[in-house]
């Protein structure tokens, strides 16, 4: 299981390698946005401990490359970075990001961060959910709506399995945030109602019967439709 560390700062990146490397992961260091954004499209690594501050292509560029590429959209990226104001983390999280970590940090946490995001995926080796056309393969990642595939970031999925398994339940947006990317967020933040949205334009937009459903002033449900 192979962890790429995409950090400029020397001291930084050899630690991180050296740590992850002892916590039992094989790891793979990069210097810079381009190199790492290379090593990502040719390893396929489990998990991306990203910076925002590189040389040249910065890590929010990385991101967006990363969430753009069919080979790496749903490689789960953990920002790791000094930048500590919200509206930067809301950045992150928007652009598809799967957690964010802020300088100094504990490493033990960072472990932490790092095995929670690897655990998430399928539970049972069959697992399968359908709403109406709508069918999640949770062993392979994979959405159908009918005959049409759909593809999504590894937040977009785990957002739409949790929507989905707990079909006709109305969902708090700390719920999700806690459930989705182990956070808590402000409340006058956007960052969930920016994620749904996304979600919706791939799941919801392009067919006639939609699926996510707002509950104003509770949260986001997941129904053939709702309730009259």
């Amino acid at each position: 299981m192979t962890i790429l560390i995409i950090e400029d700062e020397p001291k930084t990146g050899d630690y991180l390698q050296r740590g992850l490397a002892e916590s039992g992961f094989a790891v793979r260091l990069a210097r810079t946005g381009r190199d790492g954004l290379a090593l990502a499209r040719e390893e396929a690594p489990a998990l991306i401990v990203l910076d925002v501050m590189l040389p040249g292509m910065d890590g929010w560029q990385v991101l967006q490359a990363l969430r753009g590429d069919p080979a790496t959209e749903q490689v789960p990226v953990l920002f790791l970075t000094a930048r500590d104001e919200v509206q930067d983390r809301v950045r992150g999280l928007e652009l598809g990001a799967d957690d964010y970590l802020v300088k100094p940090f504990a490493f033990v946490e960072l472990v932490a961060r790092i095995r929670t995001l690897l655990r998430r995926g399928p539970v049972r080796e069959e697992e399968s959910l359908r709403i109406g056309d709508l069918e999640i393969d949770v062993l392979r990642r994979r959405v159908r709506r009918g005959d049409t595939v759909i593809v999504l970031t590894s937040q977009e999925f785990n957002l739409l399995h949790l929507l989905a398994r707990r079909q006709g339940q109305v969902l708090s947006r700390a719920l999700i945030a806690s459930q989705v990317w182990d956070m808590n967020f402000d409340s006058d933040t956007n960052v969930i109602d920016a994620a749904v949205r996304r979600l919706r334009r791939k799941v919801d937009d392009p067919f006639p019967q939609k699926l996510i459903h707002t509950r104003r002033g509770m949260g986001y449900v997941c129904e053939l439709a709702p309730p009259a």
